[in-house]
């Protein structure tokens, strides 16, 4: 028998009817004959509800504890929808983290997966179990604590679900029905992808598409794990959703795939900064130290022995970018005349494995932009992406002219 991994969001298991509903769709994938691995999120708000009471107890808490309060909601999920399995005629059960093991390191918060033994899972496969139940977003430290994966750890649950079992395929049901051109809410014209690489996919994630979590892409890409993204509120169709896959799977890929936006940027310039060997580690290197994630860099020609620096970074990072340049400053390792922010920026970015065969990608893309007035403020690109930052208030108008631009709309 085959085995799918099947992964429902905190919408999609909201309430006990949709819960009914999920049990559904696995029920339709039990009778086709898989051995099914189901990964449940908490229904949603819960874990948002349970944060706040962890923050109610006081200013500091034990990491520790926030784990095992925080990762309570995916275990109720799992039992109810056990139990709906179950009254249908499905023997199924549930599975928390540490019974399975999902063994991580020890960060709390913020866990990564290590590995995902097989043999208590296959053993209760091979005594009959149709449908194994996993709570997401959890597992198990080496010091026997729970701990918690992140933001989107339950996605990224399913896929090294997948990747350990030899799954088929990892299904990720969400509530939307696929991967898009750009965010429909932006553009009308926005137009469900059928196939997407893994490159493509990873860069998207990364640049502000909000589909899939960044983590579980690329540890579906290292180990070609086929992604499905569908959504759970329409009738299942074998072509339904987006496949997300090797390159080599797509038949014809067009040069501009999707275009990203994140518009919670912010953009950092050290004014006069002496223009010597270091000077870029002793800028980034304390940065880097207080967690500050930098994207977009720029540094201009230097004259006169100074030069400008100029980077990009989320813009609730602003404030300990501020301290840590205030503190090289301090220190004398960096001296720079001024320190200029703006916050009122975004980025926006195409992304496309076509790119890496065709020219003239940038200078559609600026042309695309100047003619709507837009204006570029920085610049950077990659094999199979160009970002640009823009003022705030473009950004709109920015994404539906580039979307218009490669002509995302046509199949």
């Amino acid at each position: 028998m085959t085995r799918l991994v099947m992964k429902f969001g905190g919408t999609s298991v909201g309430n006990l009817e949709r819960i009914k509903r999920v049990a559904k769709r696995v029920g339709v994938e039990v009778a086709r004959g898989h051995e099914v691995i189901v990964v449940v999120s908490a229904m949603s708000g819960k874990t948002n509800e349970l944060v706040g009471w962890v923050g109610e107890t006081g200013p500091l808490h034990d990491a520790r504890e926030y784990d095992a309060v925080v990762s309570s909601g995916e275990n109720v999920t799992a039992g109810l929808l056990a139990l709906v399995l179950q009254h249908n005629g499905i023997d199924a059960r549930s599975w928390q983290g540490w019974q399975v093991p999902v063994r991580t390191t020890s960060a709390h918060g913020s866990a990564r997966i290590e590995d995902i033994p097989t043999d208590n899972l296959a053993t209760k496969f091979g005594e009959g179990m149709q449908v194994a139940v996993v709570a997401g977003f959890q597992g198990i430290s080496p010091e026997g604590r729970i701990t918690t994966l992140g933001r989107g750890g339950s996605d990224t649950t399913a896929v090294a679900f997948a990747a350990a079992f030899g799954a088929e395929r990892c299904d990720i049901y969400t509530d939307v029905d696929g991967v898009y051109t750009t965010d429909p809410r932006v553009s009308a014209k926005a137009r469900r992808i059928d196939r997407i690489a893994f490159e493509e996919m990873l860069e998207l994630a990364s640049l502000g598409a909000k589909v899939l979590q960044t983590r579980s892409v690329e540890l579906a890409m290292r180990y070609d794990v086929r992604l499905r993204v569908l959504s759970s509120f329409e009738e299942m169709d074998e072509n339904a959703g987006t496949l997300v896959c090797r390159e080599e799977d797509i038949v014809e890929s067009k040069v501009v795939s999707g275009v990203a936006f994140s518009r919670d940027e912010a953009q950092m310039t050290l004014v006069s900064v002496a223009d010597r060997p270091g000077i870029s580690a002793a800028i980034f290197g304390p940065l880097a130290e207080e967690g500050v994630v930098v994207d977009m860099i720029v540094q201009n020609i230097g004259e006169d022995g100074r030069t400008d620096m100029t980077f990009s970074l989320p813009v609730d990072m602003v404030p300990r970018a501020r301290r840590a340049m205030d503190g090289v400053k301090a220190g004398g390792e960096v001296n720079f005349r001024d320190l200029l922010v703006d916050s009122e920026v975004a980025k926006v970015s195409v992304v496309g494995i076509g790119m890496r065969s065709h020219a003239g990608v940038a200078a559609k893309m600026f042309r695309a932009l100047s003619e709507f007035g837009v204006n570029i403020k920085v610049i950077t690109t990659s094999e199979i992406k160009i970002s640009v930052l823009i003022d705030r208030k473009f950004t709109e108008l920015a994404v539906q002219a580039l979307h218009d631009a490669f002509e995302l709309q046509k199949a």
